[in-house]
């Protein structure tokens, strides 16, 4: 498993253009944790990220996985894509997050952490 960074601090996009160069090449896995202001990144994939959540005390359900493409613009550097999001009891069906609330949730999120 890569080495996974878990932060509630800001970090670069030069930080997550050296962890994409390292990893995916040009993607970085993300989970963020939206109760906690936390996230996860640099994992091969998100379900690795949402256990090192899940054992520092992250509920499931504040848990949601994204990409991140740190050479795009700001407008269209975030997917929302990952397995970890499929969940039907919270109104989820796909690997998308639905929910727009959600979506603004993570991009504020994002937006505090990567500078």
């Amino acid at each position: 498993m890569s080495e996974i960074l878990v932060t509630d601090q800001p970090i670069t996009i030069a930080k997550i253009k050296e962890i994409a160069s390292q990893r995916m090449g040009d993607m970085v896995k993300i989970v963020v944790d939206l109760e906690r202001g936390k996230m996860a990144l640099g994992g091969e994939m998100h379900a690795d990220e949402e256990q090192l959540l899940l054992e520092d005390g992250s509920k499931q359900s504040d848990l949601w996985g994204i990409n991140i493409y740190p050479d795009l613009s700001a407008a269209d550097r975030i997917e929302f894509d990952s397995m970890i999001n499929i969940r039907p009891r919270q109104n989820n069906r796909s690997r998308s997050v639905e929910d727009e609330q959600i979506r603004e949730q993570i991009l504020a999120l994002v937006d505090k952490l990567i500078k």
